[in-house]
């Protein structure tokens, strides 16, 4: 933009200094002739009527709306909403089958994300995430957080466990998926799923950059220190 300015400010110069040479020209001449006089004074004013040009910065991004701060504004104003509607959606009342999941695992979190997201449409399965620190084995036929830990574990409305790839079947079938893991039904297929799921979640840990469980348990207890000595038994 500087660039172009500059090279109009210098063309509007020329143009003065050519046309002030002209007058001058004009005016040597009507002292020969004075018929010429007249057009000289009727050029004269017109001169004084360029002016350069005056730029006014104009901010392409002045007319766009604030879409992203608005955005940002409307979470930062109740960041509990859509927490809370998890917390909902992941607990309906009528629930056929309790998953329970590992919060800490993202990978493990793309599959859940999913399954939530399929579950809005059937409310068949509730979510129950064992790293929370609110998670009672007791409310989950006594599973604790060390055997949740090994492995995917699933509970039916009846209080029957499931595990391995049979809990991804049953919770894959409430939700209308039941065709992915249908194969399995059948033998050997379900033992070589089997065989591969458990090698999957013997090194998930480090596969996903995490500590071993030992240091996962150590840092639990540590944090639910105060509920150990209030309550004289840690919830695990």
């Amino acid at each position: 933009m500087l660039i172009v300015k500059g090279i109009l400010l210098f063309s509007q110069k020329l143009m003065a200094l050519r046309g002030a040479g002209a007058i001058s020209a004009l005016a040597k001449r009507t002292k020969n002739n004075p018929s010429l006089l007249s057009i000289s004074h009727s050029l004269t004013p017109k001169l004084h009527l360029i002016s350069p040009l005056k730029f006014t910065p104009i901010s392409v991004f002045q007319s766009r709306p604030n879409w992203g701060i608005r955005a940002v504004s409307e979470v930062a104003s109740n960041p509990l909403s859509s927490k809370k509607e998890d917390e909902e959606s992941s607990s309906p009342e009528n629930w056929r089958i309790k998953m329970l999941y590992d919060g800490d695992c993202p990978l493990c979190m793309r599959e859940v994300n999913m399954l939530r997201e399929r579950n809005k449409s059937y409310g068949t399965i509730k979510f129950v995430d064992i790293c929370s620190e609110d998670y009672s084995p007791q409310e989950n036929q006594g599973l604790d957080f060390e055997t949740a830990m090994g492995k995917i574990h699933a509970i039916l409305s009846d209080g029957t466990v499931v595990t391995d790839v049979e809990a991804f079947r049953k919770l894959y079938e409430e939700v209308g998926l039941g065709w992915v893991y249908a194969i399995t039904k059948y033998e050997p297929i379900g033992k070589i799923a089997d065989a591969v799921y458990g090698v999957w979640a013997k090194y998930r840990l480090p596969i996903t950059g995490r500590p071993p469980l030992e240091q996962i348990m150590e840092a639990r207890r540590k944090n639910k220190g105060e509920v150990c000595k209030d309550n004289n038994s840690c919830k695990m």
